[in-house]
């Protein structure tokens, strides 16, 4: 039988989502890749529980996520969970925060992809039979759908809330014109909105450069960066060359628009400045993420015990002094 560390509060930063009474821990646990089910259980079960016994109480996932594009595999990361939820974390079900998301293929047909009315509710009923639970903390409009009236995805969103099936919402891959919209409507409803989760790192500042940290931050709400490491580019395992096999996700395109040997050249780079703080690449490049108070919690995505506690590591020191950021910027030519 699993019991918690009951010294797991003592080891993880937590922070408010803005000025809401959300908080997360500062680093947080995605299963989007490999936590299917073609994945072997007993292996992604001991890292979620791992993560609980250091603090990352929260866990994020999306009706989506599962065996690649393909119908089978949709849901299944949500299963996974689901069978952890209903049994070694039961008793710590209030601890948790949970998310999942809508708006991305889960079926066939019309109502199978975005985010209409049906889609919203009908999407979260089937997720919470999946996660085994009566609500999730947080549910994410998980992208902009151009093809419905954006009034009409606030709305089914906000009743979602008033079904006691979600306890805050969020948005996802909104840009900044999107989501300052979607807040508008949000404020009039007086629906607890509080995250856009947001590709964020190093390498990808859009978040920064569009204004949309700033828009978030000026409503009181928070951003929580997902590929944070953009897909492990951020680390020393490619210090010594990117292989052309190396798949950039869609949102970092731009990261080898001058060419692979320029991207190594800046990771070797920003390495010295990790060893010279005392931290891997990989705990510098999460902490830089935290520099800004606005990012509530950075995603983390990773089917190794020993990754993710090196990972968790990155907290130990977020402090960063203003030498040490212009001597980033200078490294990624900002």
């Amino acid at each position: 039988m699993y019991y918690a560390a009951t010294d797991r509060y003592d080891k993880m930063p937590v922070r408010h989502a803005g000025k809401t009474g959300l908080m997360l821990p500062a680093i947080s646990l995605g299963l989007w890749q490999h936590y299917g089910n073609l994945d072997p259980f007993g292996p992604r079960r001991s890292v979620i529980l791992d993560a609980f016994d250091h603090g990352v109480f929260h866990f994020d996932v999306a009706n989506h996520y599962g065996n690649g594009d393909h119908e089978p595999g949709f849901g299944s990361s949500e299963s996974l969970l689901g069978q952890i939820l209903a049994t070694d974390l039961k008793a710590y079900r209030d601890e948790l925060v949970i998310s999942t998301k809508v708006g991305y293929e889960i079926h066939p047909g019309p109502y199978g992809v975005g985010t209409s009315r049906k889609a919203v509710i009908q999407g979260l009923n089937d997720s919470l039979k999946r996660l085994q639970l009566d609500y999730v903390d947080i549910y994410y409009a998980h992208r902009f759908d151009d093809t419905v009236d954006l009034e009409e995805t606030v709305n089914a969103l906000d009743q979602t809330v008033r079904d006691g099936k979600a306890l805050y919402i969020g948005i996802s891959n909104f840009d900044t014109q999107q989501t300052k919209d979607a807040i508008a409507m949000f404020k009039d409803l007086h629906t607890p909105f509080v995250l856009n989760q947001f590709s964020y790192n190093m390498f990808n500042r859009e978040a920064e450069t569009s204004g949309l940290t700033k828009a978030l931050q000026a409503d009181g709400a928070g951003l929580i960066a997902y590929g944070s490491l953009s897909e492990g580019l951020l680390s020393d395992r490619y210090l010594n060359g990117i292989p052309d096999t190396f798949k950039i996700h869609p949102t970092n395109q731009a990261t080898f628009s001058h060419g692979k040997d320029a991207v190594v050249k800046k990771l070797n780079e920003l390495n010295e400045v990790a060893h010279d703080r005392g931290q891997t690449l990989t705990q510098m490049a999460l902490a830089w993420l935290l520099r800004d108070p606005v990012v509530t919690s950075v995603i983390i995505g990773t089917t190794s015990v020993d990754h993710l506690e090196d990972n968790l590591k990155a907290t130990e020191n977020l402090t960063f002094s203003a030498e040490e950021i212009s001597h980033i910027d200078s490294i990624l030519n900002v």
